[in-house]
């Protein structure tokens, strides 16, 4: 496919049985490319693309040099959406982020890597552009600045996007996923943070839609860019939806940064969770004026049609 001056026809996708993984091998199949989708386990693979045309399913270890070698073998381009959890960011992170800069410098292929956006830090009280100063201000927001500088300065055609929290079809490890699966199973939720705070989510076909249209655009290269969801929303309006789409009517719980502190004790996981917890507090928005500007206008689903959509998933009612 050749759209803005890049050709592509095959691509490899880390993380591919993830939530952003999994729409961006949607996406990219949809568009007549071929992928190879990675990840460490078969099952959930073959779960989720062995009825899908285009996709050929490869199982490694994405900390393994000789896996991911194998694995780029004739693609143009890799899309990193891979993720590890919170506790191992500091020992493996920058390692694994250095050996996939290795594969494209060896093999000459692009990057693209998924990103969040906690390298900005705290809320500078603006929509937060491009460039907009880098102050991170916690152990994992260093880390990502680290990943994002390595990634900036290799020898490659490489490109960073930075996104909001996701929501969506398989998108299971995220904040919202949590509401959702106890509202379907009919018991009461929990919200993580303030309901009444607006703070933003981005759909993952939206994601994984702006993500492929930089990929093919030969002007994307080697700068950041900024993803933004369909806007802002409280936790009470999320909660609103999900009862106008389910009928669910039980209670949900807000889960504030005390409980989890308590909970870290004796979970690591949530150790590392009450690090993040200003992003509930002091929302970070994003600005996305530089990609309307230079690529076209963004994917928006209402966040209505995205819950739905997400709901539908869930429930197995619908392949997205």
């Amino acid at each position: 496919m050749i759209l803005g001056g890049i050709f592509m026809k095959r691509a490899l996708v880390l993380g591919a049985s993830g939530g952003m993984g999994y729409s961006i091998v949607n996406e990219l199949t949809d568009r007549g490319i071929e992928v190879i989708a990675f990840a460490r386990t078969k099952k959930k693979l073959e779960k989720l693309f062995s009825a899908k045309q285009n996709v050929t399913i490869f199982t490694g270890d994405i900390f393994k040099l000789e896996d991911l070698m194998e694995a780029a073998t004739n693609v143009d381009i890799i899309f990193q959406a891979a993720n590890i959890p919170y506790p191992e960011w500091e020992e493996k992170l920058a390692n694994f982020i250095g050996q996939v800069v290795q594969v494209t410098e060896t093999k000459n292929i692009k990057l693209a890597l998924v990103d969040n956006i906690y390298a900005y830090g705290k809320n500078p009280g603006i929509k937060v552009n491009e460039q907009t100063p880098k102050n991170p201000h916690t152990k994992k927001g260093n880390i990502r600045l680290q990943v994002a500088n390595m990634v900036m300065q290799a020898n490659n055609k490489s490109f960073i996007a930075h996104f909001p929290d996701f929501y969506g079809p398989n998108a299971e490890n995220t904040l919202l996923h949590y509401t959702l699966q106890r509202a379907l199973a009919n018991k009461p939720s929990i919200y993580i943070g303030n309901q009444k705070i607006a703070r933003e989510f981005i759909f993952t076909p939206d994601g994984a839609k702006a993500l492929v249209e930089l990929a093919l655009n030969e002007t994307s290269y080697g700068e950041e860019w900024n993803i933004p969801g369909h806007s802002v929303i409280t936790g009470e309006e999320i909660v609103k939806i999900i009862r106008e789409l389910t009928g669910y009517n039980k209670k949900v719980f807000t889960v504030t940064k005390s409980m989890i502190q308590m909970l870290g004790l004796f979970n690591p996981m949530m150790r590392e969770v009450v690090e993040l917890f200003y992003l509930n507090e002091d929302p970070v928005v994003l600005s996305g004026e530089k990609f309307e500007r230079r690529i076209g206008p963004l994917p928006r689903t209402s966040y209505y049609d995205g819950l739905k959509q997400t709901i539908d998933y869930m429930r197995g009612t619908v392949k997205v």
